[in-house]
């Protein structure tokens, strides 16, 4: 008769026990993993950009002559009309005389500079320029005065024996004044401008409207001529009242900056006028040759300065929290990248602007947190950053979205 061999409880239990010790360890691995295991970044998506749209006049030119106007700092702007040709620029050309004595015999701002004294060489400048029918000014016998006032007197009333009376004392000859405009000259650049002479009388004082627009701009970096060509009235002792030849002097926002007149060269302005547009000041400098006078040319310069201010126009890129990509995760939750900050810029002329936005790489974020940037390139105009940040916080899920969607996030 066979014997029946019984196993002890615990042995059969044993099996069991590791079995459930085992699915538990699995279990608690498995939760332990899901929870604990790496979030992947949220996916990113840029949205599109919408470019804003202007439109702006067209600038007024005259139908005569050589003109050319540039709003400073805004090198893209220079616009011309008319020849191109050097034209005869009348007493424009005592800017040049200006700008080469002052070279030589430098003034700040407030000073009056050295004492002039009038010797019989700078008087009888005023008989020979009066028999040519040019401007001039009393010059009475042992007349002093500072360099300042005879720029003022020069510049103002565009007095030729003043003007040349200033060459002769920086230079000491017309011929030696001559030679230091001609190097001037080439130090600026300006290639097509000839001068000949110090007044303008002479027709062979020559330049282009384009080149006359960098005069001006270099006239209006030197405070001192910027000062005198902005001045409408002084009393000058010896040579008397002085009032500006600029007639529009003060109108429409302008500031200069000298007036010439000679039969070949008929009626011409180099002007500037200063604006404030978009919170800036922004300066326009200008040259209209080869008016039939002064006041038909000074309408004809007031119309197109209007129509250059009128471009300037300021662009809104951005406003603030202005979407440019959106963030989504495994869990459903989105949250846009926006703009942190409004921006603007003034630009001129017909502009086009397009952005590119760039998403940084993320998990999780706080409301606020930058996120990536985006980068506008504006025509005629530097680019310009503005950083992204998240509209709203992407939080984390929780442990029971982890568990109960295993390693959907990594």
């Amino acid at each position: 008769m066979s014997r029946v061999v019984r196993r002890p409880r615990s042995a059969v239990r044993r099996p069991v026990t590791i079995t459930i010790l085992a699915v538990l360890v699995l279990a608690v691995g498995y939760l332990v993993a899901a929870a604990v295991v790496p979030f992947a970044p949220a996916s990113a998506s840029t949205t599109t950009y919408s470019a804003p749209t202007s439109s702006v006049p067209d600038l007024s030119f005259p139908g005569y002559g050589a003109t050319a106007v540039e709003a400073t700092d805004f090198p893209e702007s220079l616009r011309t009309s008319g020849d191109a040709k050097p034209r005869s620029i009348a007493s424009i050309s005592k800017v040049v005389t200006a700008l080469v004595v002052l070279d030589a015999k430098p003034l700040q701002p407030g000073e009056s500079g050295p004492s002039i004294a009038f010797n019989a060489e700078m008087q009888g400048l005023y008989a020979k320029y009066l028999a040519v029918n040019g401007e001039v000014a009393p010059m009475p016998s042992g007349l002093k005065l500072s360099e300042y006032q005879t720029l003022q007197v020069m510049l103002m009333k565009s007095a030729n024996n003043y003007a040349g009376s200033l060459a002769i004392w920086a230079f000491g000859s017309l011929d030696a004044y001559d030679h230091a405009a001609d190097s001037w000259l080439d130090q600026q650049g300006l290639d097509d401008t000839t001068i000949d002479e110090p007044t303008g009388l002479d027709a062979d004082n020559e330049s282009t409207a384009t080149d006359l627009v960098r005069l001006g701009q270099l006239a209006l970096a030197n405070p001192v001529i910027k000062e005198v060509v902005g001045t409408k009235k002084v009393t000058v002792p010896g040579a008397g009242e002085i009032e500006n030849s600029n007639k529009l002097l003060g109108l429409d926002g302008v500031e200069g900056i000298k007036t010439g007149t000679l039969d070949e060269a008929g009626a011409c302005l180099l002007f500037a006028a200063t604006y404030e547009r978009g919170g800036k000041e922004v300066t326009v400098v200008g040259a209209m040759l080869g008016g039939v006078d002064h006041d038909s040319l000074d309408v004809d310069v007031q119309r197109l300065l209007r129509s250059v201010a009128d471009n300037f126009h300021v662009v809104t890129l951005t406003h603030a929290g202005q979407t440019f990509g959106t963030f989504s995760t495994p869990w459903q939750d989105e949250a846009d990248a926006v703009s942190k900050t409004a921006s603007e810029v003034l630009v001129w002329g017909k502009t086009t602007v397009s952005a590119k936005a760039h998403l940084d790489r993320i998990t999780l974020g706080t409301k606020g947190e930058r996120v990536g940037k985006v980068r506008f390139t504006v025509s005629d105009h530097d680019p310009v950053t503005v950083p992204l940040v998240l509209e709203r916080s992407i939080d984390d899920p929780g442990v029971w979205w982890r568990w109960t969607n295993p390693f959907r996030a990594a």
